[in-house]
């Protein structure tokens, strides 16, 4: 039996992005090193935490420096009573068990068309998939992006069962970093 996740408290400020793309307000808080450090894994990971009390579950974006950051709701901000500019108090511990992620609506097509790829697929880890997600999302363009799902289905119907080549904290290809603050 795993031991419990040790959770870490701080305190953090709730910034606003600077580009929300016509979506519900959101907020996000980037965790002090020393916080993202006691995590797993410095790419995406599934925390539990509280904000001011609150509970909430949550996946962890890296933030491209060896961190990471926690994109709030609109939900989670409501509950909380809090916004943007607001020193707020977090308690964060990993996930006791990675939660399944959701599967790109074209991904999902892309390897319901492939049996071969779908099948490896679903022989991979949670972590594994997660991975693979992350590096067809990390792309900026429409173009990359439906070329990186058709490479997937490629290398996982070869019998790839982990993406390669791609890092994903962003601190070495700087493909991935926080979202910009309107206060930067």
């Amino acid at each position: 039996m795993k031991p419990a996740p040790t959770s870490t408290r701080f305190k953090a400020q709730l910034l606003r992005p600077v580009h929300s793309s016509g979506e519900q307000i959101w907020a996000f808080v980037v965790l002090p090193k020393n916080v993202s450090e006691t995590l797993p894994r410095r790419g995406r990971c599934t925390v539990v935490g509280t904000l001011n009390g609150c509970p909430f579950q949550s996946l962890l974006e890296p933030d491209g420096q060896l961190s990471h950051w926690l994109k709030i709701d609109s939900l989670l901000l409501e509950a909380s009573a809090t916004d943007f500019g607001d020193t707020v108090s977090l308690t964060i511990a990993p996930a006791a068990e990675e939660p399944e992620p959701d599967i790109p609506s074209e991904l999902q097509q892309a390897l319901h068309d492939a049996p071969a790829a779908w099948q490896v697929w679903q022989s991979t880890s949670i972590i594994a998939r997660l991975d693979w997600i992350h590096w067809i999302e990390s792309a900026k363009q429409a173009k990359t992006r439906a070329k990186r799902i058709a490479d997937a289905c490629d290398m996982l119907a070869q019998g790839k069962r982990r993406v390669c080549c791609f890092d994903t904290s962003g601190y070495y290809s700087k493909a991935l970093s926080a979202p910009k603050s309107i206060d930067e």
